[in-house]
């Protein structure tokens, strides 16, 4: 269960009988990442379990290399208490990012440290070169990693089985309609995989190791090649009834507007604010070297048409924050993805009075938009969070899971 703080963000709180043993686990685990390091007395009085619990379950996770005795405190009288810390040597996870032209593969430890990364361009998209590169991939950065591996993750664009759309777009994969992508990718490895759509991974690793880790509810605007929206809420991730909860790239914010590249319709927010347009954009004035260093070397150089498209971006994501707020709530709303930090905090910065929303408060802990922390990696990373989501978080109800997404 959850303990509400003032309407901010939750704390975990454990639960004594037997049977909820392994969510005890996931509290104190979660309870001493957040914190860094903590004595087990501290442990008992943040999660309200038995001093007992505490020792039994520390020992536990100190056995299975999750946590490690980092010394003792020194304070007050006594013998000082030693303290646990989340151990990085415990094993690592692997998010890959599938995108339309890319595979971004990275292994975190258990600590969110970075141990291991492999950027490749993808030419050919179809489900068996795909397949065949993420085994090649992932048993790569495994072993660069050096130890053991505790999970998969992977993610790739939606919209998952929408009828009506394409999915043939070139932010989109095409040849994978039907295909139950997590039974795939598992097989090709050998591995259990959990496969989540690219923005609410991104908004997960946000929650566990950037912008979002003292905020637990939070919308997250994510710029892939298209764009998305990550969904953190009371702490974990909302994915809607079929995993498309947030795909505001298909909203239209231009009555009869430009055609979407992606879905067929016209006037969705994707054709004017994503990064496949300004890529588009710049293609069309001569410029084909588009990464995100050339991106932000454009950028710095004042050229006329990442201005222009930044200015027509913020025209129509003012609004869209201003709905979110509305609709959603949350505590603030987060900008990360696909592009320069520098571009991003400028894009907030041209964006200046939001349209008035239930957000418009003068008392605010948090700014209405912030940049996220996890950088150009954040999708890859939200991969990689993934399983260490699942590892971590104190959960005693089971709901549909992302593995069980078919793209």
């Amino acid at each position: 269960m959850t303990k509400p703080t003032n309407g901010r963000h939750t704390v975990a709180i454990g639960k004594n009988p037997e049977r909820s043993r392994e969510h005890n686990r996931r509290v104190v685990l979660d309870i001493v990442r957040r914190h860094g390091s903590l004595g087990r007395a501290h442990i008992a009085k943040l999660t309200q379990l038995t001093a007992q619990a505490v020792a039994n379950i520390v020992d536990e996770l100190v056995d299975d290399c999750f946590l490690m005795e980092v010394g003792r405190l020194r304070s007050g009288r006594g013998q000082p208490p030693i303290q646990f810390a989340v151990n990085p040597e415990g094993g690592v996870t692997v998010g890959v990012e599938i995108a339309a032209d890319h595979m971004v593969t990275v292994a975190l430890d258990l600590a969110g440290q970075l141990r291991a990364k492999s950027v490749i361009s993808l030419a050919d998209t179809t489900p068996a070169n795909i397949l065949s590169v993420f085994a090649s991939e992932l048993e790569h950065v495994a072993n660069l990693a050096r130890t053991r591996l505790l999970g998969i993750g992977v993610v790739m664009p939606g919209p998952f089985e929408v009828d009506g759309m394409t999915s043939v777009g070139p932010t989109t994969l095409s040849g994978w309609a039907g295909i139950d992508a997590a039974k795939a990718l598992g097989e090709a490895c050998g591995r259990t995989v959990i496969v989540e759509n690219d923005a609410t991974a991104a908004a997960v690793g946000e929650r566990l190791f950037g912008a979002g880790l003292a905020i637990s509810n939070f919308c997250m605007v994510y710029f892939g090649a298209g764009i998305g929206l990550g969904i953190i809420q009371d702490g974990t991730p909302y994915r809607g009834a079929f995993g498309n909860a947030g795909e505001i790239g298909h909203v239209t914010v231009v009555p009869k507007g430009r055609p979407c590249p992606s879905c067929g319709q016209f006037g969705c927010l994707e054709g004017y604010a994503s990064v496949y347009v300004l890529r588009e954009k710049l293609l069309a004035h001569g410029v084909s070297g588009t990464t995100v260093a050339d991106l932000e070397k454009l950028h710095g150089s004042g050229h006329p048409v990442v201005e222009e498209w930044m200015d027509e971006a913020v025209i129509h994501l003012g609004p869209m924050i201003a709905m979110l707020e509305n609709i959603l709530d949350p505590q603030t709303i987060v900008l990360g993805g696909a592009l320069p930090d520098a571009i991003i905090d400028d894009i907030i910065g041209l964006m200046g009075s939001l349209p008035t929303s239930v957000a418009s408060r003068r008392q605010r802990d948090i700014p209405r938009v912030i940049r996220g922390k996890t950088g150009q990696l954040t999708a890859a990373l939200g991969a990689a969070s993934l399983p260490l989501f699942d590892m971590v978080t104190p959960k005693l109800e089971t709901s549909p899971t992302a593995s069980q997404i078919s793209i």
